[in-house]
């Protein structure tokens, strides 16, 4: 009987020649991250292992994003001690400006996590690298703080689940779109600590940027990773920037499924989820009745450079509505630069959007768009759960660039084909 490609990477990293779903093993980490929330405290226990310094300095990085530029002076003394135990141990470090931006943004564009490697986090959206395909998955912060010390880790070896996705993808159906659909199916623990195994030709048909939009969302499903092949695009990606060798791993042909979905999404429509899990997903057609008040278009989900084109491509020429505040947030240093030469932040401000400086934004209601009592807004974001995004009583509704802009312009959740024709044609 053959192995997974999360098999066969978590064999490797446990240095045997196979491993079974369900057995307990020790593996090598290749990378740890955590955020400016989740180091505070993974800083805290680690000063009690009592060690001098990390595994490795190269490979064990935090990244300011969630509160940054701090908007409070707590959110300040926190993010000045996680900088300050950075710098003091010399590990990598990033916080806005031209390198920083959103960890699971940055991480790739800087070459820290690469195929065949096993990288954590202490954030659950760590899964996004599996579309580099590393096993890369959410840990809590002692978790992390172990494997900064040690480089080592206990894992559980996932069964592994394949999504086949075949068909030809409608005008405005986007990645997005095929991770909301999928978990709409399976629901909000229907992969639960599984391997999701991403691939058919529409996948090997999308970007880079929109992988990463699928895999970043696995976690919505309960699952404890996401995992793509390393195709030639893939390696297109990787390749300039990998910082150290890396090793391509893939599914034996007879490799073991806890189970196998066949999705064709020829007739697929774009998607929300609606309040409030990612599971509550209806087609937007069924949604023209709900009226909005704000909108927010990044994240780790979608703010890529190809969403904010997206997003651009429906703004042009149109005005936001003006009962509707926009918020469009780049999901790194390097995408705002590239948006500025690109003109897309133009773009978004003449049609009366605000742009952010990279970071999380409003995402989970830290800041920048927090929800007041009973305000709707429709967002680019990857949960939608009960005061995700501030009040209670606010809801979140969970849908594609396209989508997002549409509504922003309409006040209210539309379809892309609602905008003036000359302005979307597909």
């Amino acid at each position: 009987m053959g192995m997974t490609m999360a098999e066969k990477i978590i064999a490797a990293h446990a240095g045997v020649d196979r491993v079974e779903p369900g057995e307990l093993v020790e593996v090598q980490v290749d990378f740890v991250m955590a955020n400016d929330i989740t180091a505070a405290l993974a800083i805290r226990e680690f000063e009690k292992l009592e060690v001098e310094g990390v595994f490795d300095r190269e490979r064990v990085a935090f990244v300011a994003d969630h509160f940054v530029p701090p908007p409070n002076i707590k959110a300040a003394e926190q993010c000045q001690a996680v900088r300050t135990w950075a710098r003091r141990k010399g590990i990598l470090y990033f916080e806005g400006g031209r390198d920083g931006g959103i960890e699971h943004i940055v991480l790739p564009e800087q070459g820290l996590v690469l195929p065949g490697e096993i990288v954590i986090g202490a954030d659950s959206h760590t899964c996004t690298y599996g579309a580099l395909g590393a096993f890369a998955t959410g840990v809590g912060s002692t978790d992390a703080a172990v494997a900064m010390a040690t480089g080592r880790l206990w894992l559980k070896v996932p069964p592994t689940m394949k999504l086949f996705y075949h068909g030809t993808l409608r005008p405005w159906v986007t990645a997005k779109d095929l991770i909301l659909h999928t978990i709409g199916r399976i629901g909000v623990d229907g992969a639960l600590y599984m391997a999701m195994y991403f691939t058919g030709p529409v996948i090997s048909q999308l970007s880079m940027d929109a992988r990463f939009t699928i895999t970043n969302m696995a976690i919505e499903a309960g699952a404890k990773t996401g995992l793509m092949d390393v195709d030639e695009k893939t390696l297109e990606f990787v390749r300039p920037r990998a910082r150290r060798p890396f090793t391509v791993y893939r599914d034996d042909p007879d490799a073991r499924y806890e189970a196998e979905l066949d999705f064709n999404v020829s007739d697929w429509e774009p998607a929300v989820a609606v309040p409030h899990l990612p599971s509550n997903v209806r087609p937007v057609g069924e949604l023209s009745h709900i009226r909005i008040d704000q909108v927010f278009i990044g994240s780790c989900t979608n703010g890529r450079i190809e969403d904010l084109r997206l997003a651009a491509r429906i703004l042009q020429g149109q005005r936001v509505h003006p009962e509707v505040r926009c918020i469009i947030i780049p999901g790194s240093g390097a995408v705002y630069r590239q948006a500025l030469a690109e003109g897309l932040i133009d773009i978004f401000v003449e049609a009366g959007a605000v742009v952010g400086l990279p970071s999380c934004g409003p995402c989970m209601g830290g800041y920048s768009g927090v929800l007041g009592p009973g305000e709707r807004c429709v967002s680019t974001t990857n949960r939608n759960f009960i005061g995700r995004m501030g009040h209670p009583t606010s809801e979140v509704y969970l849908a594609n660039p396209a989508v997002a802009a549409a509504s922003a312009i309409l006040g209210r959740i539309a379809s892309p084909e609602e905008v003036p024709a000359m302005a979307v044609a597909a």
